[in-house]
């Protein structure tokens, strides 16, 4: 069965949750470009997301990413993955309801502290207790994830190519943004 993609999706959740790893392989197995909001900031701005953060601040960050997730989402229908701040914003929400469907990819706390403890690359989590900061960002943006289209649970010991899988199941539910043909 071939699937031609209608609306972007776009995966939303955690750091750690496994946005970019899975939106990658569901990527190839639609057949569909796969962008990485966080790399087009960069891209943008010549810089890293870490030294954005260092240099100009959050809320400079936020405006930039939602200024870039807009104009991939008005693009052509795409795999998109987005910071884990970025669905936070209602405004983003709106964008992403209006051109695209969000896919919550849903992991414990546990889970997202095991992939993301020995990441440098974390700002969020430049912190004297880094998993009582990634509890507290777990805590408050949950019920904000919650809100997106469709939710996929990640597990700790599943591959990606099986979440893929699993979100392309959810996604079939879907005839609006994935016509299986």
């Amino acid at each position: 069965m071939t699937f031609q993609l209608q609306k972007t999706v776009v995966l939303v959740g955690m750091m750690g949750a496994g946005k970019t790893a899975v939106g990658g392989a569901l990527a190839r197995r639609l057949g569909a470009e796969f962008l990485d909001s966080d790399t087009e900031i960069e891209r943008a701005a010549n810089m890293s997301v870490t030294d954005i953060f260092e240099r100009d601040g959050e809320a400079f960050f936020r405006a930039r990413e939602s200024e870039i997730l807009l104009r991939l989402l008005t693009g052509r229908p795409c795999i998109l993955s987005t910071g884990g701040g970025a669905f936070l914003a209602e405004a983003n929400r709106q964008a992403i309801a209006a051109h695209g469907v969000a896919v919550w990819l849903r992991a414990d706390l546990e889970t997202l502290w095991s992939r993301v403890r020995h990441k440098t690359t974390r700002p969020l989590l430049r912190t004297a207790d880094p998993k009582a900061t990634l509890r507290e960002i777990y805590d408050r943006r949950t019920p904000v994830y919650a809100l997106a289209g469709l939710a996929v649970d990640s597990a700790a010991q599943g591959s990606v190519d099986e979440m893929a899988d699993k979100v392309i199941t959810a996604l079939k539910a879907r005839p609006d943004v994935l016509d299986a043909r």
